[in-house]
């Protein structure tokens, strides 16, 4: 099962984006709070799955944070929330808001996500009322970054190396050759997808 993807990110759409780990683009569904979240192509981002494999599909659901992921599996307890429903409701609500909204009973502010009638709302508000209290409002650990943070553009580079697999050992001389080669041209996404393709020969 698929916890995590750490990669550069490809094509956004409305609903879904690609993930590049090590040349193996995996579509992503999620939230458009998760998307809008996302940094711009192609920099390298790192971002929460949840699996669900079907009979006939393997899809992979992304989060912002891990709050977010929690609420997807709890919405999708509820007989009548699919996925796409349960990234609706993610879209249109916070998981700080759902907790509010689901306290108060608050059946118009579900009805505004897609995919969610009166009865629907008024099922979520039943199902979830005891469980609501418990779930997580925030989180910022683990979820969608960017992979950017302090230390300069080989620091960053080999980070992001690392976590698509490959060993510090391995990428260190690499990265330093490109960011020698580049100078003070060296981009952080351009470093990275330079030492991927000489990392894949």
């Amino acid at each position: 099962m698929i916890a995590q993807l750490t990669g550069l990110v490809g094509q956004l759409e409305a609903d879904r984006c690609i993930v590049d780990v090590a040349g193996v683009g995996y579509l992503v569904q999620a939230s458009t709070r998760t998307l809008s979240a996302l940094p711009q192509p192609p920099e390298v981002a790192r971002v929460l799955v949840e699996t669900v494999v079907r009979e006939d599909a393997i899809l992979l659901y992304g989060f912002a944070d891990s709050a977010e992921r929690d609420w997807f599996r709890l919405l999708t307890t509820v007989q009548g929330v699919g996925a796409k429903v349960a990234l609706g409701v993610l879209s249109a609500l916070s998981p700080r808001d759902l907790i509010a909204v689901i306290a108060a009973g608050d059946r118009p502010s579900l009805t505004r996500a897609p995919g969610v009638g009166a009865r629907l709302a008024e099922r979520i508000l039943s199902e979830l009322k005891e469980k609501a209290g418990a779930m997580p409002s925030s989180a910022a650990t683990g979820g969608v970054s960017g992979v950017n943070a302090g230390g300069g553009v080989e620091a960053d580079a080999l980070a992001a190396l690392a976590g698509l697999g490959f060993r510090r050992v391995e990428a260190h001389p690499v990265v330093g050759r490109i960011i020698e080669r580049l100078g003070k041209e060296a981009r952080l996404d351009t470093v990275i997808r330079d030492s991927l393709k000489e990392l894949a020969k």
